[in-house]
């Protein structure tokens, strides 16, 4: 039986509440892919309301305690996992840096930015595990430095196979504080979608090209 009182369905009820997520099967967005999707998500939103603002921060410090104890440095990805990541190395008094998508183009050409030394221990904060490439280049570039990335953890995650085949590739353990599966429970629970709307969702998740090319058609 489904436990709404989970953290899990807490994250989620409130990247509902505050459209950080939005559940359009009927009406599906365009990612920057040119895939369509049903869903569209920006944690980002997230650091605009305090109260939640909080409760993630607080479900991160949890997570990484429980599932990694404690690292020497916390380190965001560029750009969604900066705030977030900050506000986890405040609470956890722990030193912060953050990893670029790419090496600046100018002055020192960093990648990582923020001072780390080879042999430390980093858990990596990340807003959102899509194919998990972005995330999983960050902990490259840490491993490169001489880091010793303990995992990552994420606000969300779609699910994805690839994600999960890609992490496990790598070598990296991923926690994320809800999913998929408990956004689509959440989101039935307090009525942003309807029951018709869950075979669509799932197939999508199951297959997102194909879904976008029937919904192109």
């Amino acid at each position: 039986m489904t436990s709404f009182d989970d953290p899990a369905y807490k994250v989620a009820e409130f990247l509902l509440q505050i459209k950080a997520v939005k559940l359009q099967p009927a009406n599906p967005f365009t990612w920057a892919s040119g895939l369509k999707s049903p869903i569209y998500c920006d944690n980002r939103k997230t650091l605009s309301y305090p109260q939640i603002r909080t409760y993630i921060r607080q479900h991160f410090v949890d997570v990484i305690n429980q599932k990694f104890s404690k690292p020497e440095v916390i380190a965001g990805v560029a750009t969604g996992g900066i705030a977030i990541g900050a506000l986890v190395a405040q609470e956890m008094g722990l030193p912060f840096i953050y990893v670029r998508s790419e090496a600046k183009k100018h002055g020192l050409t960093n990648t990582i930015e923020g001072e780390i030394a080879s042999g430390q221990s980093v858990v990596v904060i990340e807003d959102l595990i899509s194919t998990g490439g972005s995330s999983l280049k960050a902990v490259k570039a840490l491993r490169e430095k001489g880091c010793d990335v303990k995992g990552l953890v994420a606000i969300f995650t779609y699910g994805f196979d690839e994600a999960v085949q890609a992490f496990k590739k790598a070598k990296c353990q991923m926690e994320t504080l809800t999913d998929y599966s408990a956004l689509i429970d959440t989101a039935l629970q307090h009525e942003y979608i309807d029951k018709k709307d869950i075979g669509s969702l799932n197939e999508w998740r199951s297959n997102p090209k194909a879904w976008s090319e029937a919904k192109s058609k």
